[in-house]
């Protein structure tokens, strides 16, 4: 196939995942990661070891929204731990993936491609606006009506893990022989992952509906996976 493409990797489950699902789809692949100012810099060192072992270009791109703030991600807000209390959590970062589509997007028109791959999900995910269906479809239609590429064939935004839930990225992943090892999804960013933030206590509950273990470390295990790992 060898067409070009270019997967956002931020160095977690469902981004690595997306990436290796884009090699196995035949696409000419660059990971593009984004080092936003993020609190912890893990994620982007966990990206550089995943690109290498999938052997794609990396392209590592600078941008500080630390100077737009308003999220736990990207200012002096602590992370809380997992809630179920419905509501967008403050590690959502104000438009985020508006932001990174558009420079991915102007990234790949440049190698000639019209095509990006993300790992995006809106079922298991913490209520981010920018991570539902009818946002990447608006922004599929502003990206083919506002580039050159765009324009002359279409612009499109793969969202492959869009309606799958944890414990089937998870068990795709597995298929995909994805390096789960390497890969980082807590939001601290500590040498092992916390075990108690939002983005960890879907990781882990996920893997336990699998029937998987992790092949990361936690410095904390919920209840829930103690039980698993027992059995």
């Amino acid at each position: 196939m060898n067409r070009k493409a270019v997967s956002l990797l931020s160095g977690g489950l469902d981004s690595t995942t997306v990436l290796y699902y884009a090699i196995d789809q035949g696409y000419d692949i660059t990971a593009f990661t984004f080092d936003y100012g993020q609190r912890h810099s893990r994620e982007i060192e966990a990206s550089k070891l995943i690109a290498k072992k999938a052997a794609v270009t990396q392209k590592i791109f600078k941008i500080d929204l630390r100077q737009i703030g308003g999220s736990a991600l990207t200012s002096n807000i602590e992370v809380p731990d997992h809630s179920d209390d419905g509501t967008i959590p403050v590690t959502y970062v104000p438009g985020r993936n508006i932001i990174f589509l558009s420079i991915a997007a102007s990234f790949a028109e440049t190698i000639g491609s019209n095509s990006l791959f993300i790992g995006a999900n809106a079922i298991d995910y913490s209520g981010y606006p920018d991570c539902r269906p009818e946002f990447y479809s608006s922004m599929i239609r502003s990206l083919s009506s506002g580039t050159k590429i765009g324009i002359e064939k279409g612009f499109d935004i793969k969202v492959p893990l869009q309606n799958m839930s944890k414990p089937e990225i998870v068990r795709l992943a597995v298929n995909l022989q994805v390096p789960i090892e390497l890969t980082t999804s807590c939001y601290r960013g500590g040498k092992k992952a916390c075990g108690k933030c939002d983005s960890c206590h879907i990781r882990l509950r996920g893997f336990v509906e699998a029937g998987i273990p992790d092949r990361i470390e936690y410095e904390y295990y919920p209840d829930f996976y103690k039980k698993f790992m027992e059995k």
